[in-house]
């Protein structure tokens, strides 16, 4: 169950497993620029500062390359957090616009976290 950590703000995000860096945003109240939301226009890309994503969908390499990918980018409306990862916006803030969403998001992080640390019989 990823944690994603927006800088430079700091904000820490709770993404459930599968989802994507861009909806888990969303989900837990927040936004900031994006596009398409189909991984065609490059608008959502960031810089991947720490940890691991996978493309579960197909992303044009006109938008991302493997050269891209390579330096750090992005693309937050395609990429799945495989772990715990640190991402850099490069245009406009995070903005929380549905603080109920973020205080849910921080109850699901709460238990995720309480699970894994509970022993397994």
């Amino acid at each position: 169950m990823p944690l994603v950590t927006v800088e430079p703000s700091g904000e820490v995000v709770f993404v459930p497993s599968g989802e994507t860096v861009l909806g888990g945003l969303f989900a837990a109240g927040f936004s900031y620029t994006v596009g398409c939301r189909r991984g065609g226009c490059g608008i959502c890309m960031v810089d991947l500062l720490d940890g691991p994503v996978s493309y579960n969908r197909t992303v044009a390499d006109e938008v991302l390359s493997e050269a891209d990918k390579a330096r750090g980018a992005c693309l937050t409306c395609r990429a799945v957090p495989e772990g715990d990862v640190r991402i850099r916006l490069r245009e406009g803030s995070l903005r929380l616009i549905q603080p109920w969403l973020h205080k849910l998001n921080e109850q699901a992080r709460e238990r995720a976290a309480a699970s894994m640390s509970q022993p397994k019989e």
